[in-house]
């Protein structure tokens, strides 16, 4: 993977946190009319929330990013080890042992539901005359 490059503009190209969206501080707190503080507050709450709301994430990522990466690393290596060398053979053991079954049942209609059937169509086919 050495032409794997990062794109550190776009960090979620495929939009899986896409529900998280945007977070600012409009969208978790809000004065209704009637009810304000007194406007150096205000401005510095919006001031602490981004300020907090950016170190604590970052505080977060550098403490524990890596060591969960590497987590989420092993458990999908994990999840591929299974699939390649349990799931899939699984699965193919499944599929020659119903081809087998499928091949008896065919066999079993073909010698006994098979004759009956098409007694009883001679029998109905005269009545078409």
């Amino acid at each position: 993977m050495a032409g794997d490059e990062i794109d550190l503009s776009n960090r979620d190209p495929n939009g899986l946190n896409s529900h998280l969206g945007t977070l600012h501080f409009n969208d978790v707190l809000g004065e209704p009319d009637g009810t304000h503080s007194i406007d150096c507050v205000w401005k510095m709450s919006h001031a602490c929330f981004n300020l907090w709301k950016g170190l604590c994430y970052k505080i977060l990522t550098l403490c524990f990013g890596c060591c969960i990466a590497a987590e989420w690393g092993c458990e999908f290596a994990i999840i591929a080890f299974y699939h390649v060398w349990y799931i899939t053979p699984c699965l193919k053991i499944f599929e020659i042992n119903c081809g087998l079954c499928q091949r008896i049942y065919t066999n079993c209609t073909n010698c006994c539901v098979v004759p009956c059937c098409e007694a009883f169509g001679g029998m109905f086919h005269h009545f078409k005359k």
